[in-house]
């Protein structure tokens, strides 16, 4: 009884075995091929059905070249000339002094004229060139940056004046005269904390 039991739990502890199918007689082996690494597959192409014809297009990436604006060129007249520097407020003027000309001004590649609009803004331009006598024997080009219309053209018409000095220093005392070889240092104050502009405080 004891040899019965313990080939009974010897079975029942082996693990299964399912039977090996039968081989049919000339089967050929076959042998699986080993896993490949895997890898992009290449694009494939989208067909666009129009009516009864197919058309194949690529998939192709687009490099379209992006449009690069390009600056405006600011016309500038060649030859040498005298350069010299006004300041007025916050507004720079850099001046060009050209000789041989008929009293033409530009600011900012635009004539005087259609950059301030305001005659009186003009005539500033003029006036240490009429005070030397050289309004139509030159020709000045101005590069205007900072500051409003009324600052640049005082700045202006400083950088125009020390241009004619370079030029000549004859024309030192007559300008001085005139208050067109300084510079007006005046700017606007600062607001204070708790007052409504500079210096006015609130009513009470």
């Amino acid at each position: 009884m004891t040899e019965t039991k313990k080939t009974t739990d010897e079975k029942k502890a082996a693990p299964r075995r399912r039977p090996a199918a039968p081989k049919a007689a000339g089967a050929a082996v076959v042998k699986r091929a080993p896993a490949k690494e895997p890898h992009r597959a290449a694009p494939r192409a989208k067909k666009e059905e129009s009516g009864e014809e197919t058309k194949i297009m690529s998939v192709a990436p687009k490099t379209a070249k992006a449009k690069v604006a390009e600056k405006p060129t600011r016309a500038v007249p060649a030859g040498e000339y005298i350069y010299a520097l006004g300041r007025r407020k916050s507004a720079i003027a850099q001046t060009r002094l050209y000789h041989g000309g008929k009293g033409v001004i530009t600011a900012n590649g635009l004539p005087a004229k259609e950059y301030f609009k305001v005659q009186q803004y003009v005539d500033r331009l003029y006036v240490p060139l009429k005070a030397v006598g050289l309004d139509n024997k030159v020709n000045i080009d101005l590069r205007l940056t900072g500051g409003g219309l009324n600052g640049q053209s005082d700045a202006a018409m400083l950088g125009i004046s020390r241009a004619l000095v370079k030029d000549n220093e004859e024309y030192r005392p007559t300008l001085k005269k005139m208050g067109l070889m300084t510079r007006d240092p005046r700017e606007k104050e600062r607001k204070k904390y708790g007052l409504k502009k500079a210096r006015k405080g609130p009513q009470w």
